[in-house]
């Protein structure tokens, strides 16, 4: 998938723990694993600000696009 998703480093650089953000964002903390682990498949806007809320931070320090190796049949 071509969008990285980063939620773990920017409660590393603010020493919350994934339980005390889950907490503070209003998820369990089974639910926040699979948008950490990129396992999701969407994220409501909601979730998505409540996270920048929490971690005082914007939704690009959290999500990111790379690009997809395509290889082509020869």
């Amino acid at each position: 998938m071509p969008i990285a998703v980063d939620i773990d480093v920017m409660p590393a650089k603010r020493k919350m723990s994934v339980g005390e953000l889950a907490d503070r964002i209003g998820i369990t903390p089974a639910n926040l694993a699979v948008l950490k682990n990129g396992r999701a498949r969407a994220v409501r806007f909601a979730t998505l600000a409540a996270l920048c809320e929490a971690l005082e931070c914007q939704p690009g320090d959290l999500l990111r696009w790379e690009t997809e190796d395509v290889t082509a049949d020869d």
